[in-house]
């Protein structure tokens, strides 16, 4: 009797151990975006505020210890690829976030969705993912490249410019600048100009826009593009002059290079830093003790993602090993967005606030960024419909 006594203690020790085991599964996430060259500033402030969310909930999520695997794609569709699949096959990562720039989203999405790997971008959100080519392994808490620039499209039939001249680089990305903007904008587009992507110098582009006499100019050029653009547009006496509208070109990751020579500028974002809201004023208070500059739109997308994840593994008891319930979890979770509203359409993207941003001077003198109010409210993209998720 003894004997059989100790024998179930032993086997109930060793079922206790293998739940303890399981209970304590680490959860892999693989962080993918560009963290080097010109536009290596916008990757950085992802993965930093993915890193403090990560941090804020205690060094877990869902209450799930964390391995977070970084790896920078080097704005490089293929090198992206190479990345996706070493994070599947060798890392076999549970989850993979980040992506920055639509043209390696494009090249990564399928092999990461047919692999049945879980992705939460947190920047990049190309038109053809949103629509007919929607996953249900694809959640965003970015935005559908258009939405973005749809806000500034509306935001200048309020200002009343009659003519525009737009300028973006030539990917992606930039082609949706132009297809958001013009859905929303009712007056003449006089032109719509392609650059090469990380083009340093426009001099020739501004003189050409210069001699079209428009009302306004709208603009997307991201990251080190974007510094470049606005130095040589203030340097041709044009800043000031002729109004400047813009979506992620003077952001958080850009305005520390241009300062006060970006003063007067326009933007259209999805999030401000003085956003009134507790999870955003704790957000923007520790990344600027932490990281000594401000959180950009990247950053504030990113700290949301790590939100949802670890919304998501609460729902799961931090398992992520059953796709199809963490898939479920994501999708249903609930979390509160530094950017104010925020819920999942039906093609998992978000509907949410898009704002009117102006560089103008604080309190203190300093060059930042202030919130004139929303342009386009609870906003959702103009693809869901072609989405056969439900």
């Amino acid at each position: 009797m003894k004997l059989k006594l100790n024998s179930m203690v032993v086997v109930l020790g060793l079922v206790a151990c293998s739940l303890s085991a399981q209970a304590q599964q680490t959860v892999k996430i693989g962080f993918l975006g560009t963290l080097s060259g010109p536009a290596g500033a916008l990757g950085q402030d992802q993965y930093d505020a993915f890193m403090l969310g990560l941090e804020h909930f205690g060094g877990k999520l869902g209450g799930a210890t964390v391995q977070v695997i970084k790896e920078d794609d080097q704005l490089k569709p293929d090198l992206g690829v190479q990345l996706a699949q070493k994070l599947i096959e060798k890392d076999k990562v549970n989850i993979i976030t980040g992506v920055t720039f639509s043209n390696v989203m494009m090249a990564i999405h399928k092999p990461i969705t047919d692999a049945g790997v879980l992705l939460v971008g947190s920047n990049a959100g190309p038109t053809p993912l949103t629509g007919k080519g929607c996953s249900p392994l694809f959640f965003s808490t970015s935005w559908n490249n258009d939405s973005l620039h749809e806000s500034m499209g509306q935001y200048a039939n309020d200002a009343g410019y009659k003519k525009v001249y737009m300028l973006a680089p030539n990917y992606q990305a930039g082609k949706d600048a132009f297809s958001g903007f013009k859905r929303f904008y009712k007056g003449q587009v006089m032109d719509e100009v392609f650059t090469q992507v990380n083009q340093p110098d426009y001099s020739a582009e501004i003189a050409q826009l210069q001699a079209a006499k428009p009302d306004a100019v709208y603009v997307f050029y991201p990251g080190g593009m974007g510094v470049n653009f606005v130095k040589q547009y203030q340097q041709a006496g044009l800043l000031g002059k002729l109004p400047l509208l813009s979506t992620s070109t003077v952001d958080g990751t850009t305005l520390p290079a241009l300062k006060d020579i970006a003063l007067g500028v326009v933007t259209g974002s999805p999030y401000s830093p003085d956003i009134d809201n507790p999870q955003n004023k704790k957000f923007v208070e520790d990344f600027k003790k932490k990281f000594n500059r401000s959180p950009s739109l990247y950053a504030a997308q990113s700290y949301d993602a790590a939100s949802l994840i670890n919304a998501a593994l609460l729902k799961t008891g931090g398992k992520a090993d059953n796709k199809d319930a963490l898939r479920a979890a994501l999708k249903s979770a609930e979390f509160k967005s530094v950017a104010g509203p925020f819920r999942f359409n039906t093609n998992q993207f978000p509907i949410r606030n898009f704002y009117r941003v102006d560089v103008a001077k604080d309190a203190s003198g300093q060059a930042a960024f202030v919130n004139k109010g929303v342009v386009l409210k609870d906003h959702a993209d103009a693809y869901y419909k072609e989405c056969a998720l439900k």
